[in-house]
């Protein structure tokens, strides 16, 4: 894909180095500070970031944030040691001073010479758009007025509409000591929509968001339509709903978001640094079968303007399509540049971070599942007795052992292959490695994620998206209120 106008480069350069008089002999001067003791790996991380969110309740704009954040990380890597420090001031005193405390882990006698710089060129994956500069605040809080004014018109039981948009201008330079550089201009916007309605007495709540690495004028009216309705009819489902039975049971879940499942019970377990330190459940066995036959997971982090996709990942690598599980083989780990070193495999562009003050780590960027032949008719007709799961609120994974709790916002109860009734207050109780290699049927209605998704990781929160196709898996433990 190609984008017209000035290259992700020449932004960040103008945006992070050339205001600050950083230049090429400043960066070279930090990395010959650092490579005259020994070091296995080195980059710096530049970062500028402008954000906004807006939140309208009751017709009213209730709450309001805007921050602008920017600064450079240094990191050096010697061994299994990794020495980072990071300033908000870009400077090259700054940079030299944070590259004097990076030193500390680092043996003397290192080359002391950097580089030549040359550019990595990344995918060119979205349009380098400020979301924040596109729209006037006026025409900003007109796009949750209107979400408003359609849940309102939905249904006469709708009681409360709460409205959130949210947008991002993230430009980051990364600066490795090899001389190679990658650069990304990263715009990322989000809108989501919480409907409560009452019927007799009795209240209860939907709902429903969009987004991706694009600008406001994604939020269409047709798209503020769908998004109010969807977010009115989950409110009404549940006010239908009755007590969720319990036991072990047959499960269904829905397509798209409830990959989330996947994500947090699986995904985590295939990150490197998790595997290299035996962590996982899913350690030492690449080229084993590790789930039923049909089970295809991928991380791709190249797919146009998804909320979890980057041109490069953080540590200057262009994101890839990964194939981690193939028909039910393991096929590999999630990668950054200091795991797959120590494993002696190679980076896959998943190295990941926060901001300029948090130091990279392997994470997902869209983790999804690929899809099978069924009928998401007949997968549903196959269950004699259990529960169709179709969005998920909150859920809880332990990495070593794969165990994980989610709790299910919309569900129904199946019986005899009909659906009977929504059911409120269900948990899905497992363990991710054993759940996989209980899929039994897989369908052919596979779609990502509406593009809501974070993450989280020893602290850091970064975008993600899922995916999955409707599935059956065997033997699940519901938690109920019945």
């Amino acid at each position: 894909m190609t984008r017209p106008g000035p290259s992700a480069l020449d932004i960040a350069k103008a945006t992070l180095l050339t205001p600050f008089g950083v230049d090429e002999v400043a960066t070279h001067k930090v990395f010959g500070t650092i490579l005259a003791h020994r070091a296995d790996d080195a980059d710096l991380f530049f970062q500028y970031n402008r954000a906004e969110s807006w939140t309208l309740e009751e017709g009213q704009v209730k709450s309001g944030s805007f921050s602008i954040d920017q600064g450079v990380g240094v990191r050096v890597i010697a061994g299994e040691k990794t020495a980072f420090a990071y300033a908000d001031d870009i400077t090259p005193d700054a940079l030299q001073a944070a590259a004097g405390v990076t030193r500390a882990i680092a043996a003397q006698g290192g080359s002391g010479v950097p580089g030549e710089a040359v550019l990595r060129p990344g995918h060119s994956l979205y349009a380098p758009v400020d979301p924040l500069a596109q729209f006037d605040d006026a025409a900003k809080v007109r796009i949750l007025e209107t979400l408003e004014r359609f849940a309102r018109a939905a249904d006469p039981r709708v009681k409360q509409v709460i409205g959130r948009l949210s947008g991002e201008y993230d430009v980051v330079l990364i600066a490795r000591a090899d001389g190679s550089l990658g650069a990304d201009v990263r715009p990322l916007v989000h809108l989501s929509v919480t409907v409560i309605a009452e019927q007799q007495g009795r209240r209860e709540q939907g709902h429903q968001g969009a987004g991706g690495r694009l600008g406001y004028g994604f939020f269409t009216d047709e798209l503020l339509k769908h998004l109010a309705e969807d977010a009115v009819r989950q409110a009404l489902v549940n006010l239908e709903s009755r007590p969720a039975p319990a036991g072990v049971m047959s499960v269904v879940l829905g397509p798209g978001w409830p990959g989330i499942l996947l994500h947090e019970a699986i995904g985590h377990g295939l990150e490197g640094d998790f595997n290299r330190k035996g962590t996982s459940a899913f350690s030492g066995r690449v080229g084993e079968r590790v789930a039923a036959p049909g089970v295809t997971v991928i991380d791709d982090g190249t797919l146009p303007d998804r909320r979890g996709s980057l041109s490069v990942d953080d540590e200057g690598h262009p994101t890839t399509r990964s194939v981690l599980i193939e028909d039910g083989i393991l096929r590999g780990y999630l990668q950054d540049r200091l795991n797959a070193r120590l494993m002696g495999v190679a980076p896959t562009g998943n190295g990941r971070r926060e901001s300029y003050a948090s130091i990279p780590m392997p994470r997902m960027t869209n983790t999804f599942m690929l899809g099978g032949n069924e009928d998401p008719r007949e997968i549903i007709g196959s269950v004699k007795r259990g529960l169709y799961a179709v969005n998920f609120g909150g859920g809880e994974v332990d990495i070593t052992s794969g165990k994980f709790v989610f709790s299910a916002s919309e569900a129904y109860w199946i019986e005899d292959g009909q659906i009977q009734y929504p059911v409120k207050g269900a948990t899905l109780i497992g363990n991710g490695p054993d759940a996989l290699t209980h899929v039994a049927m897989i369908g052919n209605d596979m779609c990502l994620d509406p593009g809501i998704g974070m993450c989280g990781k020893d602290g850091q929160s970064v975008p993600v998206g899922v995916g999955q196709p409707t599935i059956r898996i065997e033997g699940l433990t519901v938690g109920g209120t019945a």
